[in-house]
Protein backbone atom coordinates (compact mmCIF):
# COMPACT_ATOMS: atom_id res chain seq x y z
CA UNK A 1 0.00 0.00 0.00
CA UNK A 2 1.12 3.56 -0.81
CA UNK A 3 -0.20 7.16 0.40
CA UNK A 4 -1.96 8.97 -2.47
CA UNK A 5 -2.31 12.62 -2.62
CA UNK A 6 -5.51 13.24 -4.28
CA UNK A 7 -8.90 15.33 -4.24
CA UNK A 8 -12.32 14.30 -3.24
CA UNK A 9 -16.01 14.79 -3.00
CA UNK A 10 -16.27 13.79 0.32
CA UNK A 11 -20.36 13.63 0.16
CA UNK A 12 -22.94 13.52 -2.29
CA UNK A 13 -22.79 17.74 -4.08
CA UNK A 14 -20.01 18.70 -1.89
CA UNK A 15 -16.84 20.56 -3.04
CA UNK A 16 -13.77 18.81 -4.13
CA UNK A 17 -11.37 18.86 -1.26
CA UNK A 18 -7.65 17.66 -0.85
CA UNK A 19 -7.88 14.12 0.50
CA UNK A 20 -5.28 11.51 1.45
CA UNK A 21 -5.90 7.63 0.85
CA UNK A 22 -3.97 4.66 0.31
CA UNK A 23 -3.82 2.66 -3.30
CA UNK A 24 -3.10 -0.83 -3.41
CA UNK A 25 0.53 -2.75 -3.38
CA UNK A 26 1.48 -4.11 -6.70
CA UNK A 27 0.11 -7.00 -8.42
CA UNK A 28 1.86 -9.18 -11.00
CA UNK A 29 0.49 -8.10 -13.80
CA UNK A 30 0.01 -3.82 -12.08
CA UNK A 31 1.68 -1.07 -12.95
CA UNK A 32 1.75 2.51 -11.39
CA UNK A 33 1.87 5.31 -12.68
CA UNK A 34 2.80 9.04 -11.27
CA UNK A 35 0.00 11.02 -12.56
CA UNK A 36 0.62 14.02 -14.50
CA UNK A 37 -2.65 15.11 -16.14
CA UNK A 38 -6.38 14.44 -15.50
CA UNK A 39 -8.69 15.63 -18.10
CA UNK A 40 -12.01 16.65 -16.53
CA UNK A 41 -15.01 15.45 -17.88
CA UNK A 42 -18.69 16.01 -17.43
CA UNK A 43 -19.21 12.84 -16.01
CA UNK A 44 -17.16 14.11 -13.16
CA UNK A 45 -20.13 16.63 -12.68
CA UNK A 46 -22.58 14.09 -12.36
CA UNK A 47 -20.64 11.17 -10.27
CA UNK A 48 -20.59 14.05 -7.44
CA UNK A 49 -24.02 14.26 -7.73
CA UNK A 50 -26.55 11.73 -8.72
CA UNK A 51 -24.91 9.32 -10.11
CA UNK A 52 -22.09 8.82 -7.40
CA UNK A 53 -22.09 5.74 -5.36
CA UNK A 54 -19.82 5.67 -2.11
CA UNK A 55 -18.21 8.80 -0.92
CA UNK A 56 -15.62 10.08 -0.27
CA UNK A 57 -15.28 10.16 -4.10
CA UNK A 58 -11.74 10.72 -6.39
CA UNK A 59 -13.06 11.55 -9.63
CA UNK A 60 -11.15 11.63 -12.99
CA UNK A 61 -10.99 8.83 -15.83
CA UNK A 62 -8.98 10.51 -17.92
CA UNK A 63 -5.13 9.74 -16.99
CA UNK A 64 -2.12 10.42 -18.67
CA UNK A 65 1.38 10.34 -16.47
CA UNK A 66 4.68 7.69 -16.57
CA UNK A 67 5.45 4.36 -15.20
CA UNK A 68 6.92 4.37 -11.96
CA UNK A 69 6.53 0.50 -11.11
CA UNK A 70 5.50 -2.54 -12.44
CA UNK A 71 4.57 -6.11 -11.02
CA UNK A 72 6.99 -9.16 -11.78
CA UNK A 73 4.47 -10.34 -14.84
CA UNK A 74 4.84 -6.90 -16.65
CA UNK A 75 5.60 -7.48 -19.95
CA UNK A 76 3.99 -4.38 -21.73
CA UNK A 77 5.51 -1.31 -19.87
CA UNK A 78 8.91 -0.59 -17.91
CA UNK A 79 10.01 2.17 -15.86
CA UNK A 80 9.56 5.90 -17.86
CA UNK A 81 7.18 4.95 -20.53
CA UNK A 82 4.22 7.45 -20.80
CA UNK A 83 0.94 5.94 -20.59
CA UNK A 84 -2.40 6.53 -20.43
CA UNK A 85 -5.59 4.70 -18.28
CA UNK A 86 -9.45 5.06 -19.38
CA UNK A 87 -12.47 4.66 -18.09
CA UNK A 88 -12.45 1.33 -17.02
CA UNK A 89 -9.73 -0.68 -15.20
CA UNK A 90 -11.04 -4.41 -15.30
CA UNK A 91 -13.45 -6.66 -16.53
CA UNK A 92 -14.66 -10.19 -16.21
CA UNK A 93 -12.53 -11.55 -19.02
CA UNK A 94 -14.43 -14.25 -19.63
CA UNK A 95 -17.90 -13.08 -21.79
CA UNK A 96 -17.85 -12.62 -25.26
CA UNK A 97 -17.60 -8.78 -25.44
CA UNK A 98 -14.33 -9.52 -22.92
CA UNK A 99 -12.57 -11.97 -25.10
CA UNK A 100 -13.06 -9.59 -27.82
CA UNK A 101 -11.74 -6.66 -26.43
CA UNK A 102 -14.71 -4.78 -26.13
CA UNK A 103 -14.54 -4.88 -22.30
CA UNK A 104 -16.79 -1.53 -21.94
CA UNK A 105 -19.63 -4.10 -22.95
CA UNK A 106 -18.96 -6.38 -20.42
CA UNK A 107 -21.97 -8.38 -20.15
CA UNK A 108 -20.74 -8.56 -15.83
CA UNK A 109 -19.95 -4.57 -15.60
CA UNK A 110 -16.95 -3.49 -16.16
CA UNK A 111 -15.02 -2.08 -12.83
CA UNK A 112 -15.05 1.75 -13.68
CA UNK A 113 -11.84 3.49 -13.14
CA UNK A 114 -13.32 5.41 -9.86
CA UNK A 115 -16.29 4.64 -7.71
CA UNK A 116 -16.47 0.94 -8.67
CA UNK A 117 -15.53 -2.04 -6.88
CA UNK A 118 -12.06 -3.67 -7.26
CA UNK A 119 -12.64 -7.28 -8.61
CA UNK A 120 -10.05 -8.44 -6.17
CA UNK A 121 -10.48 -7.20 -2.77
CA UNK A 122 -13.26 -5.79 -3.12
CA UNK A 123 -11.75 -2.03 -1.95
CA UNK A 124 -13.42 1.32 -3.74
CA UNK A 125 -11.83 2.69 -6.77
CA UNK A 126 -10.61 5.78 -6.63
CA UNK A 127 -9.67 8.30 -9.46
CA UNK A 128 -6.99 10.33 -11.44
CA UNK A 129 -8.20 13.86 -9.51
CA UNK A 130 -4.66 12.39 -7.66
CA UNK A 131 -1.12 11.91 -7.74
CA UNK A 132 -0.76 8.15 -8.72
CA UNK A 133 -2.40 5.34 -9.65
CA UNK A 134 -2.17 1.40 -10.58
CA UNK A 135 -3.99 -0.50 -12.62
CA UNK A 136 -3.59 -4.11 -14.76
CA UNK A 137 -1.37 -3.78 -17.66
CA UNK A 138 -4.45 -4.85 -20.10
CA UNK A 139 -5.99 -1.88 -18.84
CA UNK A 140 -2.81 0.56 -19.03
CA UNK A 141 -1.84 1.86 -22.77
CA UNK A 142 0.71 3.34 -24.31
CA UNK A 143 0.91 6.68 -25.64
CA UNK A 144 2.55 7.65 -28.68
CA UNK A 145 6.02 9.88 -28.24
CA UNK A 146 4.94 12.76 -30.62
CA UNK A 147 1.37 13.44 -28.66
CA UNK A 148 1.26 16.33 -26.28
CA UNK A 149 0.16 14.93 -22.94
CA UNK A 150 -1.89 16.85 -21.25
CA UNK A 151 -3.69 17.02 -24.38
CA UNK A 152 -3.78 13.39 -24.80
CA UNK A 153 -5.77 12.81 -21.23
CA UNK A 154 -9.53 13.92 -22.65
CA UNK A 155 -8.53 11.39 -25.96
CA UNK A 156 -9.43 8.30 -23.04
CA UNK A 157 -13.10 9.09 -22.44
CA UNK A 158 -14.16 11.66 -25.14
CA UNK A 159 -11.86 10.58 -28.10
CA UNK A 160 -12.63 6.77 -27.93
CA UNK A 161 -16.36 7.83 -27.64
CA UNK A 162 -16.50 9.35 -30.58
CA UNK A 163 -13.54 7.19 -32.53
CA UNK A 164 -15.30 3.98 -31.82
CA UNK A 165 -18.65 4.51 -33.46
CA UNK A 166 -16.82 6.22 -36.46
CA UNK A 167 -14.66 3.16 -37.03
CA UNK A 168 -17.85 0.96 -35.84
CA UNK A 169 -19.90 2.57 -38.76
CA UNK A 170 -17.06 1.96 -40.86
CA UNK A 171 -16.48 5.90 -41.65
CA UNK A 172 -13.97 6.23 -44.83
CA UNK A 173 -13.71 8.15 -48.03
CA UNK A 174 -16.50 8.56 -50.25
CA UNK A 175 -19.07 8.68 -46.98
CA UNK A 176 -20.79 12.22 -45.80
CA UNK A 177 -20.52 12.15 -42.26
CA UNK A 178 -22.64 14.44 -39.58
CA UNK A 179 -21.38 15.46 -36.64
CA UNK A 180 -24.18 17.54 -34.33
CA UNK A 181 -22.51 19.40 -31.64
CA UNK A 182 -19.32 21.23 -31.19
CA UNK A 183 -18.19 20.43 -28.08
CA UNK A 184 -15.97 18.42 -26.01
CA UNK A 185 -17.13 15.23 -27.59
CA UNK A 186 -18.11 16.94 -30.61
CA UNK A 187 -14.86 19.00 -31.80
CA UNK A 188 -12.48 15.36 -31.46
CA UNK A 189 -15.66 13.64 -34.17
CA UNK A 190 -14.88 16.26 -36.37
CA UNK A 191 -11.06 15.70 -36.11
CA UNK A 192 -11.31 11.73 -36.31
CA UNK A 193 -13.79 11.77 -39.04
CA UNK A 194 -12.06 14.36 -41.59
CA UNK A 195 -8.74 12.12 -40.88
CA UNK A 196 -10.57 8.96 -42.08
CA UNK A 197 -11.39 10.95 -45.13
CA UNK A 198 -15.06 11.69 -44.96
CA UNK A 199 -16.77 14.85 -45.81
CA UNK A 200 -17.11 16.38 -43.21
CA UNK A 201 -20.65 18.47 -42.06
CA UNK A 202 -20.51 20.11 -38.70
CA UNK A 203 -24.23 20.64 -37.23
CA UNK A 204 -24.64 23.67 -34.58
CA UNK A 205 -26.97 26.06 -33.03
CA UNK A 206 -24.09 28.79 -33.12
CA UNK A 207 -22.69 30.77 -35.86
CA UNK A 208 -19.22 31.35 -33.98
CA UNK A 209 -19.39 27.34 -33.19
CA UNK A 210 -19.98 27.46 -37.16
CA UNK A 211 -16.82 29.00 -37.95
CA UNK A 212 -15.08 27.20 -35.00
CA UNK A 213 -16.10 24.08 -36.81
CA UNK A 214 -14.62 24.91 -39.97
CA UNK A 215 -11.13 25.65 -38.25
CA UNK A 216 -11.18 21.95 -36.40
CA UNK A 217 -11.23 20.57 -40.39
CA UNK A 218 -15.07 20.43 -41.10
CA UNK A 219 -15.90 20.63 -44.78
CA UNK A 220 -18.82 22.58 -44.20
CA UNK A 221 -21.15 24.29 -41.09
CA UNK A 222 -25.04 23.76 -40.82
CA UNK A 223 -26.94 25.88 -38.97
CA UNK A 224 -29.34 23.84 -37.24
CA UNK A 225 -32.03 26.51 -36.15
CA UNK A 226 -32.57 27.30 -40.00
CA UNK A 227 -34.42 25.38 -41.53
CA UNK A 228 -33.55 26.31 -45.18
CA UNK A 229 -30.18 25.11 -44.41
CA UNK A 230 -31.49 21.69 -42.39
CA UNK A 231 -34.07 21.25 -45.66
CA UNK A 232 -30.83 21.35 -47.89
CA UNK A 233 -29.34 18.27 -45.82
CA UNK A 234 -32.04 16.44 -47.02
CA UNK A 235 -31.25 12.82 -47.78
CA UNK A 236 -26.88 13.83 -47.55
CA UNK A 237 -25.71 11.74 -44.47
CA UNK A 238 -24.43 8.29 -44.73
CA UNK A 239 -23.79 8.41 -41.13
CA UNK A 240 -24.68 11.56 -37.82
CA UNK A 241 -22.38 11.24 -34.83
CA UNK A 242 -24.88 13.20 -32.36
CA UNK A 243 -22.97 14.21 -29.29
CA UNK A 244 -25.58 16.39 -27.63
CA UNK A 245 -26.41 15.98 -24.44
CA UNK A 246 -29.95 17.62 -24.43
CA UNK A 247 -33.24 16.23 -25.73
CA UNK A 248 -34.63 18.04 -28.85
CA UNK A 249 -36.73 17.43 -31.64
CA UNK A 250 -34.69 14.82 -33.72
CA UNK A 251 -36.70 14.41 -36.92
CA UNK A 252 -34.96 17.09 -38.93
CA UNK A 253 -31.52 15.85 -38.16
CA UNK A 254 -33.26 12.50 -39.17
CA UNK A 255 -34.48 13.66 -42.71
CA UNK A 256 -30.20 14.72 -43.10
CA UNK A 257 -29.88 10.74 -43.25
CA UNK A 258 -29.56 8.84 -46.68
CA UNK A 259 -31.85 5.40 -47.15
CA UNK A 260 -29.77 3.05 -44.50
CA UNK A 261 -28.23 5.47 -43.08
CA UNK A 262 -27.67 5.81 -39.36
CA UNK A 263 -27.42 8.47 -36.15
CA UNK A 264 -25.30 7.52 -33.11
CA UNK A 265 -26.11 9.50 -30.10
CA UNK A 266 -23.35 8.88 -27.54
CA UNK A 267 -24.60 12.47 -25.93
CA UNK A 268 -27.15 10.34 -23.74
CA UNK A 269 -30.03 12.67 -23.65
CA UNK A 270 -32.63 11.54 -21.30
CA UNK A 271 -34.84 10.67 -24.33
CA UNK A 272 -35.47 11.39 -27.69
CA UNK A 273 -37.62 13.01 -29.55
CA UNK A 274 -38.65 11.84 -32.73
CA UNK A 275 -41.69 9.83 -35.15
CA UNK A 276 -40.86 6.45 -35.61
CA UNK A 277 -42.50 7.29 -39.13
CA UNK A 278 -39.21 9.08 -39.92
CA UNK A 279 -37.31 6.44 -39.57
CA UNK A 280 -39.67 4.26 -41.35
CA UNK A 281 -39.76 6.44 -44.74
CA UNK A 282 -35.64 6.23 -45.01
CA UNK A 283 -35.28 2.82 -42.94
CA UNK A 284 -32.84 4.75 -41.02
CA UNK A 285 -31.39 3.70 -37.83
CA UNK A 286 -31.23 5.40 -34.28
CA UNK A 287 -28.18 3.76 -32.36
CA UNK A 288 -25.32 4.58 -29.60
CA UNK A 289 -22.80 3.45 -28.28
CA UNK A 290 -20.30 3.21 -25.16
CA UNK A 291 -16.96 4.52 -24.57
CA UNK A 292 -14.79 1.49 -25.88
CA UNK A 293 -12.43 -1.40 -24.95
CA UNK A 294 -8.76 -1.86 -24.60
CA UNK A 295 -8.64 -2.65 -28.70
CA UNK A 296 -10.42 0.17 -30.01
CA UNK A 297 -8.84 2.51 -27.42
CA UNK A 298 -5.31 1.08 -28.27
CA UNK A 299 -6.04 1.44 -31.96
CA UNK A 300 -7.30 4.99 -31.17
CA UNK A 301 -4.13 6.15 -29.81
CA UNK A 302 -2.49 4.62 -32.91
CA UNK A 303 -4.48 6.53 -34.95
CA UNK A 304 -4.05 9.49 -33.14
CA UNK A 305 -0.42 9.44 -33.63
CA UNK A 306 -0.44 8.74 -36.80
CA UNK A 307 -2.44 11.71 -37.49
CA UNK A 308 -1.42 14.03 -34.90
CA UNK A 309 -5.09 14.64 -33.44
CA UNK A 310 -5.34 15.64 -30.06
CA UNK A 311 -8.04 17.80 -27.65
CA UNK A 312 -8.44 21.42 -27.75
CA UNK A 313 -7.63 22.09 -23.96
CA UNK A 314 -7.90 24.54 -21.30
CA UNK A 315 -5.19 23.04 -18.29
CA UNK A 316 -6.09 24.32 -14.92
CA UNK A 317 -4.67 23.32 -11.77
CA UNK A 318 -6.13 21.29 -9.15
CA UNK A 319 -7.22 24.60 -6.98
CA UNK A 320 -9.29 25.55 -10.07
CA UNK A 321 -11.54 22.66 -9.61
CA UNK A 322 -14.42 24.52 -8.38
CA UNK A 323 -14.74 26.77 -10.84
CA UNK A 324 -13.54 24.33 -13.89
CA UNK A 325 -16.87 22.41 -12.49
CA UNK A 326 -19.04 25.81 -12.93
CA UNK A 327 -17.84 26.85 -16.53
CA UNK A 328 -17.96 23.05 -17.76
CA UNK A 329 -22.31 22.90 -16.17
CA UNK A 330 -22.19 25.78 -17.87
CA UNK A 331 -20.52 25.03 -21.26
CA UNK A 332 -17.90 27.65 -21.06
CA UNK A 333 -15.05 25.68 -22.42
CA UNK A 334 -13.08 25.46 -25.03
CA UNK A 335 -12.93 22.20 -25.59
CA UNK A 336 -11.83 20.27 -22.22
CA UNK A 337 -10.22 20.84 -19.49
CA UNK A 338 -7.47 19.08 -18.02
CA UNK A 339 -6.16 18.86 -14.82
CA UNK A 340 -2.38 19.60 -14.28
CA UNK A 341 -1.15 16.87 -11.17
CA UNK A 342 2.49 17.28 -11.55
CA UNK A 343 3.65 18.74 -8.27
Amino acid sequence: MSLTNGFAALERNGAVVPFDFERRALRPHDVALDIAYCGICHTDIHMIGKWGQQFPLVPGHEIVGSVSGVGPEVTKFKIGDHVAIGVIVDSCRECEPCLRGDEIYCRNVPTSTYDSVDRVDGTRTRGGYSSDYVADERFVYRVPENLDLAATAPLLCAGVTTFSPLRHWKVGPGMTVGVVGIGGLGHLGVKFARAMGAQVVAFTTSPKKAEAALALGAHEAVLSTDSAQMAAQAFRMDFILDTVAATYPLDPMLQALKLDGTLCSVGLPDKFELSAFTLAIGRRSLASSGAGGTNITREMLEFCGAHDIVADIELVKPHQIATAFERLAKADVRYRFVLDMRN
